[in-house]
């Protein structure tokens, strides 16, 4: 999803962007009914832009792999125009010797290799010519298979494509939502909204720089990728953004691991596939910590039951608690590096 259409500016972090419909806000509804239901629909819009990024990072394989076969494919066609000359001059010899013989029909025929196998019995090739009808056969197998693959990447392609636009289209309308949803708030209320969430802001702010002395300890790559997250406490999530001053968690991490050398993929999902698997009671100082099913969200192990990480829209980069859940997703796997 573009980063331009989907950027959050910092006035309406606070409660900007939900995810699913919410109810009409009545006076019967308190401030923090409506901020807890906001925060639940702010992880689930972060969830629904992580998709955008697994389907964005599927695209650029998808679209590199096909780049190479359409490759392939260009360099086997000009090999077989090459090859076709040497079959002509073949022919042209042959119908000049025996005029339109059996073996001068093979030869024109759907398929070459009628032709070699035919050739002994007939007497009509030498071993130069066979070589050169032997590779022309070869290279007409090779197209043909390459075509087949060609029209398998263009479709996949196309695939990723509709998904990357669905993901695109489905935030676009949560955000629409919260809009019209924020919008028949009284402006003392979204006021107060506005007061809650920079209250929470400023204590996790806080909570977090206390806490920001033990990522000294940790020494290697996790090290590294520790302290280089730490350095981005306090800032604000955005979509698709991989930092230096907006972030969301999968750039987070990226960037992190960068640091420290290690080159991971901008989607939750692509880089639960790198580093080595490592079970949940044996979790250490920066062990990837991902959640949900398809994998929606990642986080750094920080120690002590915390995690280091980019919320969703409306919090900012913080240390947080971590267990077996974030929001409604389910931890599913940690990945060491």
């Amino acid at each position: 999803m573009t980063k331009r259409r989907l950027a959050i500016t910092c006035a309406s972090l606070s409660a900007l962007v939900l995810v699913t419909t919410l109810p009409s806000a009545t006076a019967a509804q308190s401030l923090s009914d409506v901020r807890a239901q906001v925060t639940r629909l702010q992880v689930e819009a972060a969830a629904a832009a992580e998709a955008g990024q697994a389907a964005q990072v599927e695209l650029g394989r998808l679209t590199r792999s096909l780049n190479t076969v359409k490759a392939q494919d260009s360099l086997q066609a000009s090999s077989i125009a090459a090859l076709k000359k040497s079959i002509g001059a073949i022919a042209n010899q042959e119908y000049q010797t025996n005029g339109m013989s059996a073996g001068l029909s093979l030869l024109f025929s759907s398929d070459p290799t009628l032709y070699l196998r035919a050739a002994g019995s007939l007497g009509v090739v030498t071993s130069k010519k066979a070589l050169q009808l032997s590779r022309y056969a070869t290279a007409e197998q090779r197209l043909r298979a390459t075509s087949l693959t060609l029209n398998d990447k263009v479709a996949l392609v196309k695939a990723a494509q509709a998904k990357y636009a669905k993901q695109e289209a489905l935030a676009q309308s949560k955000l629409k939502q919260a809009q019209s949803l924020l919008a028949k708030l009284t402006k003392e209320q979204r006021d107060a909204l506005a007061k809650l969430q920079a209250n929470q802001d400023n204590a996790d702010q806080l909570a977090s720089l206390a806490l920001a002395s033990q990522g000294a300890k940790v020494s290697g790559r996790a090290g590294i990728a520790i302290r280089y997250a730490l350095n981005q406490l306090g800032r604000n999530y955005r979509f698709g953004a991989a930092g230096i001053i907006y972030w969301d968690c999968s750039g987070l991490t990226m960037q992190a691991y960068k640091a420290a050398g290690v080159s991971l993929p901008h989607s939750a999902a692509a880089q639960s596939g790198y580093g080595k698997r490592v079970p949940l009671n044996k979790l250490m100082p920066g062990d990837l910590v991902f959640f949900g099913r398809p994998i929606s969200h990642v986080g750094i192990y920080y120690g002590g039951g915390r995690m280091l990480d980019a919320p969703h829209t409306g919090a900012r980069v913080r240390i947080e608690s971590f267990s077996s859940y974030f929001g409604r997703e389910k931890f599913v796997a940690a990945r060491r590096f």
